[in-house]
C-alpha cells in the first residue's frame, strides 16, 4: 500500500495494491500499522457507512462543528470527484479546496481531517463510496456550504442530475466563515 500526502493539511491518500488473477482482484483496504505510522488513530474510528448515487448526482458540501470529524472516504463501486475545503481557520490551507478522484480501479482511499468540508460528484452510472467515520452524528454540529458556492468556485465536471434539499438550500462560504469568527480568505 502506498501513502501519497496531499496539499490541503493533513489530507493523506492511501493507494492499496490489488492482487488480479483471472478470478477477479483481492486488495487490502485497510491497515490500521500503515494509519498509525500516517498519524491517524485507526482505533478511534467507530462508524462505517455507504452510500450509492446515480451519475451527476452531488452530496455535500458537509462537515461538522466542535471537534470536527474524521474520515477515511473510498469509492467500492464506479467513481466520484471527491472535494474538500479546509475549514479549520487556524490551518495554513483555510479556505483551499483539492479535488481527488476516488474509484475502484485505484482503490485509492481519502483520509479527510476534523474540521474539513467534504462532497463529492459521482461521475459513473452508479457509484458506492465508503466512510469510516470517527464519532457518532451529532444533527446540532452540522455545517454545509452549497455545493455552487461562487467564492469556491468548484469545476464539478458534470451536470447536476440530483440533489439533495439540504443540499440546494446550504449556506454560503462568506456565511461560513462569519459563524466561524474567521478572516475571509
Amino acid at each position: 500500500m502506498d501513502v501519497l500526502a496531499k496539499s490541503l493539511d493533513g489530507v493523506v491518500v492511501f493507494r492499496p495494491t490489488p492482487h488480479r488473477d483471472e478470478r477477479g482482484f483481492f486488495t487490502r483496504t485497510f491497515d490500521a500499522e500503515l494509519a498509525t505510522e500516517h498519524g491517524l488513530h485507526p482505533a478511534s474510528f467507530l462508524q462505517d457507512s455507504q452510500s450509492r448515487s446515480r451519475r451527476g448526482t452531488i452530496r455535500g458540501l458537509h462537515g461538522r462543528g466542535g471537534r470536527g470529524e474524521a474520515k477515511l472516504v473510498r469509492c467500492a463501486h464506479g467513481a466520484v470527484l471527491d472535494v474538500l475545503v479546509d475549514a479549520r481557520p487556524h490551518s495554513p490551507t483555510f479556505g483551499q479546496s483539492l479535488t481527488v478522484t476516488l474509484d475502484d480501479e485505484t482503490f485509492d482511499h481519502l483520509y479527510v481531517p476534523p474540521g474539513l468540508l467534504h462532497g463529492f460528484q459521482a461521475l459513473t452510472e452508479v457509484a458506492d463510496v465508503c466512510y469510516r467515520i470517527d464519532r457518532p452524528h451529532d444533527p446540532a454540529e452540522d455545517l454545509a456550504v452549497r455545493h455552487d458556492d461562487p467564492d469556491l468556485a468548484i469545476a464539478w465536471p458534470l451536470p447536476v442530475t440530483a440533489i439533495s434539499d439540504r443540499d440546494r438550500t446550504a449556506g454560503t462560504w462568506r456565511e461560513l466563515v462569519a459563524k466561524l469568527g474567521a478572516p475571509a480568505s
